[in-house]
């Protein structure tokens, strides 16, 4: 009896493998498809709003941070349906049966290749007058606050040019709002080691959610500052890295501590104190 059942659950597992297995190729053969129909995956993207470059590292079996070959996500599934007009659940479905009557089904990279020169995995051929940017310009500010007031004002820093490229396959991966992240200079040494004066700090002002251990960017009395947020005995509190004691924690409270966003992301400007 013993033994039936790990067969049974060895078959169902096995089953289970399978069909993920199935599922994943599917929406390959079908963002192929998609690739065929607009003729390049650059156009595929533009229709989805999601990174031409990360169409490409799917198509060509690009390995994941986890070693594991990339694939079309059920958001990005969604997205590619409504962006190119197909119904809800399209990406899902085998569509094999589908081809034209030439029978001709394109398997290849949407960039033409050479028998000679394949492309590596992860590579992506740059052909004259395509689009090949990998990032994304967000806005380096100087914020604007007041004690007790729960909106703010930027104004744009041109010390650094005004803007700070971050990835954007790294902003499609987290499903962050381009123009919901700012940048912002670390001033002073109270997060030290994790944060020097003069890195540069990403803010994602659409997360304003208290998650105990986090790191934002806080309205505190009307002043901008960096802090971990530590939630103890029923109370919120503003923490420093800095063992200093003239960073003890302060209690958030009110008015006089809001949330700005959450620090998703920093550029380590200063190596002078690092090295």
């Amino acid at each position: 009896m013993v033994n039936s059942k790990l067969r049974i659950a060895f078959t169902s597992n096995l089953l289970l493998n399978i069909d993920m297995a199935t599922s994943k190729q599917i929406r390959i053969e079908n963002l192929r498809s998609l690739v065929k129909e607009f003729k390049t995956a650059d156009a595929v993207a533009q229709r989805a709003a999601t990174a031409p470059m990360y169409l490409s590292q799917i198509l060509n079996s690009a390995k994941s941070s986890t070693g594991t070959a990339r694939g079309v996500g059920d958001k990005l599934a969604r997205k590619l349906e409504v962006g190119c007009d197909k119904p809800e659940g399209w990406m899902d479905t085998d569509h094999s049966g589908d081809q034209n009557e030439d029978g001709h089904q394109d398997h290849g990279d949407p960039v033409s290749t050479s028998p000679a020169h394949p492309l590596l995995p992860g590579a992506r051929r740059v052909t004259v007058g395509e689009s090949s940017v990998t990032t994304i310009p967000i806005k380096l500010v100087t914020m604007h606050l007041q004690a007790g007031i729960m909106g703010f004002e930027v104004e744009q820093n041109f010390d650094d040019g005004g803007t700070l490229d971050v990835p954007l396959q790294w902003v499609e991966e987290n499903d962050y709002v381009a123009h919901c992240l700012i940048a912002i200079k670390v001033r002073g040494d109270s997060m030290q080691p994790l944060l020097y004066q003069g890195d540069i700090a990403v803010v994602n002002i659409a997360d304003n959610k208290k998650v105990s251990g986090g790191v934002y960017a806080i309205n505190f009395n009307g002043e901008a500052v960096i802090k971990r947020l530590k939630y103890e005995g029923r109370e919120w509190y503003l923490t420093s890295e800095n063992g200093d004691p003239q960073y003890a924690r302060r209690l958030c409270r009110g008015g006089d501590c809001i949330i700005v966003g959450r620090i998703v992301r920093f550029e380590a400007r200063n190596f002078k104190d690092r090295l």
